[in-house]
């Protein structure tokens, strides 16, 4: 009954705008996953991937995106002490539908009827306790308002609200 009311609380105190797994914050469930080990939330961020010329990936924490072909943006979450397998079931919800839906080879991907909501559900093994997932701009994605939630065993564990931003376009100066 205590894990519940924990649950209970912290998911409410999730449901504020932009990020529900900000700073390290501890959910602890028994789970069937990876024998039976717990899942203690450390930190979750939402942000954007670059990477550089050297091929070194940097993560950047923010929730606006320039709406830019070839971005990526998504989240990271750190799990305390986990290793081995874990599932985890993300939910994308956008401000309209994307020209197009597109997922790597072999990822489990269920479109909504009205094409606005994407379900990916993956397993991912880790050594560090770190999953992840990142979803990469392409023409015809929609600016706006997005959200992804983010699922263990049926127990959201994160959810981000961020924006995709239009690029500023820039002013002319009236010369040819």
């Amino acid at each position: 009954m205590r894990i519940w009311a924990v649950t209970v609380l912290l998911t409410y105190s999730w449901l504020m705008p932009e990020v529900i797994a900000a700073e390290p914050i501890t959910i602890v469930a028994a789970s069937p996953q990876s024998d039976a080990q717990p899942i203690i939330v450390n930190k979750a961020e939402f942000g954007v991937q670059r990477i550089d010329s050297q091929g070194k990936t940097t993560f950047i924490p923010t929730f606006r995106v320039p709406l830019q072909e070839g971005n990526k943006y998504g989240w990271q979450i750190q799990l305390k002490n986990y290793k081995g397998a874990v599932t985890w079931r993300e939910v994308l919800r956008l401000p309209k539908r994307p020209e197009t839906w597109s997922v790597d080879t072999g990822e489990d991907l269920i479109i909504s009827p009205d094409g606005k909501q994407a379900v990916t559900k993956r397993t991912q093994n880790t050594t560090d306790g770190v999953i992840k997932n990142f979803w990469t701009i392409a023409p015809g994605d929609p600016d706006g308002k997005h959200k992804i939630q983010v699922y263990i065993d049926d127990r959201l564990i994160a959810a981000f609200e961020f924006e995709i931003v239009p690029l500023k376009q820039p002013k002319p100066t009236g010369r040819i």
